[in-house]
């Protein structure tokens, strides 16, 4: 389809439109099975296309979903996207500059079948609104029984990318993620963070460059994790904590997640806006783990830290 979103826009629209078909066929070969894809339109204008793969024998549940769309936005609606923490200094600004609005993203939710295999999040956006323009996205891990090395391999791949374009995106971005995917109703962040920006804009060729590189490499941070746990076994035990800990991840993105509240005050499809939630959750009333237990180690993973503070720096 034939976004008004400038050229821009369009060079967007074609880097996620080809990373959706790049990352499900990568996605498939790892699982085995193969992902549903269902084309929409929407009825302001745009509209996209959603993957999902479901009861796979890596994945319960992967979506990986691109839309471009576009129309009009009133400032009420604008006002629940941008009120959210983090939401940057020129936010408020943007209301002033006209309703007209073009947006255009992929955005993938990858929910392992495996407790001992981390839930991994990742969305790149483009968006216009009057006379302004910016991109946003990042990718985070959220595991169940988190093991450090994994944790740090994590983090430093995605400061490879972020130092290929600027030195200061990893430390700021990281710290953004931190603040952003915390839940403040539990005083714990969702998992153990990546890399999280918004109203990256000025210099819209650098900070599409640097978008670009993000999305042709989203899984590499990921994908030797899972090929390190998939095998591990487990037991109810490590079942149970994982759904408990999926309940926390519901409340995120139904409480706080800015994706979610955008998808729907702009006319989104609902099936694909919400294809971030695991098909299995579960909530334990007062919670509380084990002293000593792998679920007591793995709590004091969920707070802001620095994983690569003790990591040596590799050789020039």
């Amino acid at each position: 389809m034939s976004a008004p979103g400038g050229e821009l826009g369009q060079r967007m629209q074609r880097l996620i439109e080809e990373q959706q078909q790049h990352v499900c066929e990568a996605l498939e070969r790892l699982d085995g099975r193969s992902f549903v894809r269902d084309p929409w339109q929407r009825a302001g204008g745009g509209g996209g296309l959603t993957a999902v793969l479901s009861d796979g024998d890596v994945f319960e549940r992967a979506g990986v979903n691109t839309s471009a769309v576009w129309g009009e936005l009133d400032d009420l609606a604008w006002a629940k996207m941008v009120s959210r923490p983090n939401s940057g200094a020129g936010a408020g600004a943007r209301d002033k500059s006209g309703r007209a609005f073009f947006a255009a993203g992929i955005s993938m939710v990858l929910h392992p079948r495996s407790p001992l295999v981390p839930t991994m999040h990742a969305n790149f956006r483009y968006l216009t609104r009057g006379d302004e323009a910016w991109f946003g996205g990042g990718s985070d891990l959220t595991p169940y029984y988190p093991e450090r090395e994994d944790v740090e391999h994590f983090h430093r791949v995605w400061k490879a990318i972020c130092d290929r374009h600027d030195a200061a995106y990893y430390p700021r971005f990281k710290r953004w993620c931190d603040e952003y995917f915390y839940i403040p109703h539990r005083h714990e962040t969702r998992g153990v963070g990546g890399i999280f920006f918004d109203d990256l804009g000025g210099e819209l060729e650098k900070a599409f460059a640097f978008v670009a590189d993000c999305c042709r490499n989203v899984l590499e941070p990921y994908l030797p994790i899972v090929e390190r746990r998939r095998a591990e076994p487990y037991g109810e035990r490590e079942r149970r904590f994982q759904l408990f800990r999926r309940g926390r991840y519901v409340e995120f993105n139904l409480v706080y997640d800015r994706g979610t509240a955008f998808g729907l005050a702009t006319g989104g499809r609902v099936e694909s806006i919400l294809m971030s939630l695991p098909p299995l959750a579960g909530w334990s009333y007062a919670y509380q783990p084990e002293p000593g237990s792998r679920e007591a180690e793995a709590m004091r993973f969920f707070q802001p830290q620095d994983w690569l503070r003790n990591v040596p720096r590799p050789r020039e």
